[in-house]
């Protein structure tokens, strides 16, 4: 009986081993599913919480490089002027929540900073709780009466500004620092052209935090360096610049003219002295403008048919192609016929018999033609690509456009006699005196540059090497050439260019504008020009002065001709060049 229910109270073996499977069944599923999520976590989806991770034990500080400064050099002793660089600046702003009298604090912000009341009320209630700002860039005398009013709510935060100190100087070539969606970069100029450079590279450090947030003393930092913009040094003289601008914008107020250029530039290196257009803005108040035309810098971004200052250029080739000689006559019978046009002189007069030195002297458009046609028209248009025409100078400034030439492509005698006086063909500013450097250099054609030299962070420099792009003509050609414009302003249309005690050659050029519209010519428009270059036997700059559309006055005589000589007796004067003559 006790055996029997001894037995009885076993377990069977198989139900005791199920158990045991079971048990271990459940572990093993366990271990296999901690290990399948430990994968997911550790192997699939690591990016996610490394990401999380970092922004728990991460820190990121982003490291601003310095912009570059941007300066003039002078001719004279080589010291610098800085036209562009950074300053630091305070922004005002408020938090309303602080704020228990808005008509009080805002009442007294703006007489502070010379605001209508209802504009800081406006920004006061149309920003957050916590923050609206009410003015930026504010100077320092302003800042500090902003600290003494000690007004609830008020702040006041830094800024680092880009600073234009001489305002509208040299305005085109440096271009200014503006927002370009939501990052401010340099457009237009030396800004917009050397962006990159300027703006140097941001650097990062990340740091390791605590849980508080602290950061821990020792942990590990990667940090990747800032690297500062580069300083740009200039080829502009600030005197010379100086000068170029006030008479420029004084000529053409006083001839009611739409606008302006000029460029002046050292025939033997290329490098540009002075550029200057009117109207023009200052970088500082960019914004302040009618239009973004006054952005543009048209010596280089507007083409036009130059007209009679041309005809040096082509008399030049001739010469060189022995094709003329100062001495070679015509006869000036007042007009000459080609294909089914009239060609005249701009005064309509016939004057007889005359030299090719009269030719440049009277600026006789017959006489050009006459030039022409012994040159030929594939020497012709040789000798105008030779000169740099139809294509671009690459100077180092934005914008810059190629002219047109596309009459010397076809067929016609009247297209290549009316370019051999400067019409039908467009060039820019730039061109031309790019061309004429030939003349005043010995024949060499010189590359223009505007840039001195780049300033690397590390004090490294890379300097502009003056290029000389070819020999166009030989010296010989380049000197005769240079003493019959020396003739213009003698005893030609260059008169009021010439400058006491000096031999300067120059020539004038009076051109017609085309109709936008249409074709033809609009007779109440005119593009006035004087180029030239002085002293004549060792020429220390070359200028070129366009007045666009004078209301008073016709003709470049009385209109860029003056500039040009206000401006050569400033140069020579300043750079202490003895005359040579009583």
């Amino acid at each position: 009986m006790n055996s029997f229910l001894r037995s009885k109270q076993q377990p069977p073996k198989n139900s005791s081993n199920a158990r045991i499977f079971l048990l271990l069944a459940a572990v093993s599923l366990f271990l296999v599913l901690i290990g399948f999520r430990m994968f997911y976590l550790q192997v699939v989806n690591r990016a996610f919480y490394d990401e999380l991770a970092s922004g728990q034990h991460d820190l990121e500080k982003t490291i601003l490089p310095k912009r570059g400064d941007i300066s003039l050099t002078s001719a004279v002793n080589g010291q610098n002027l800085l036209v562009a660089t950074n300053v630091s600046k305070n922004i005002v702003y408020v938090v309303p929540k602080e704020i228990e009298d808005k008509q009080n604090v805002a009442n007294k912000l703006a007489l502070a900073l010379q605001m209508e009341f209802a504009d800081v009320v406006n920004r006061i209630n149309n920003g957050t709780d916590n923050y609206a700002v009410i003015k930026k860039q504010i100077d320092e005398d302003v800042s500090k009466t902003i600290t003494n009013l000690d007004l609830q709510g008020v702040y006041l935060e830094p800024e680092t500004v880009r600073f234009y100190p001489e305002d509208t100087l040299a305005s085109h070539v440096l271009g200014f620092l503006g927002f370009k969606e939501n990052a401010r970069v340099g457009q237009y100029g030396i800004e917009g052209r050397f962006e990159k450079g300027l703006a140097g590279t941001i650097g990062t450090e990340g740091i390791e935090k605590g849980l508080a947030g602290t950061w821990i003393t020792f942990a590990t930092r990667n940090l990747t360096p800032a690297r500062d913009g580069d300083d740009i040094l200039l080829t502009i003289d600030p005197a010379i610049q100086f000068k170029a601008q006030e008479v420029l914008k004084k000529t053409i107020e006083q001839h009611q003219a739409t606008a302006g250029s000029v460029i002046i530039v050292n025939p033997k290196t290329g490098a540009i002295m002075a550029l200057a257009n009117f109207p023009d803005f200052n970088p500082n108040t960019y914004n302040i403008v009618p239009d973004i035309s006054y952005y543009s810098n048209r010596v280089l971004a507007e083409d036009y048919e130059p007209g009679s200052i041309f005809k040096p250029l082509v008399m030049a080739a001739a010469i060189n192609e022995n094709k003329v000689s100062p001495e070679t006559t015509y006869e000036d019978t007042g007009e000459v016929q080609l294909d089914d046009f009239k060609i005249k002189n701009s005064d309509g007069q016939a004057h007889g018999q005359q030299t090719m030195i009269q030719v440049l002297s009277e600026s006789l458009n017959t006489g050009m033609v006459f030039v022409e046609q012994q040159l030929g028209h594939e020497t012709f248009r040789k000798y105008v690509q030779n000169f740099g025409f139809g294509k671009i100078t690459n100077i180092e400034l934005p914008g810059e456009v190629r002219g047109n030439l596309d009459n010397l492509q076809k067929k016609g005698d009247v297209f290549f006699g009316t370019a051999a006086f400067g019409q039908g063909i467009t060039v820019t500013p730039m061109q031309m005196i790019q061309s004429f450097t030939a003349i005043a250099n010995g024949g060499k054609m010189m590359q223009p540059y505007v840039v001195n030299k780049v300033i690397h962070p590390g004090g490294s420099e890379e300097e502009t090497k003056p290029n000389r792009i070819a020999q166009v003509i030989d010296s010989d050609t380049a000197a005769t050439v240079s003493a019959m414009m020396v003739d213009v302003v003698e005893n030609g249309h260059g008169k009021r260019a010439a400058v006491p005690g000096y031999y300067i050659a120059g020539k004038t050029g009076t051109a017609q504008v085309p109709y936008q519209d249409r074709v033809g010519y609009d007779p109440s428009k005119s593009i006035g020009s004087f180029v030239g270059f002085g002293p004549v036997d060792n020429p220390a700059f070359l200028m070129l002065v366009r007045i666009d559309n004078p209301s008073d006055v016709k003709f470049a005589e009385t209109t860029a001709a003056p500039a040009f000589g206000e401006i050569a007796s400033f140069i020579l004067n300043y750079l202490q060049i003895p005359p040579v003559r009583n």
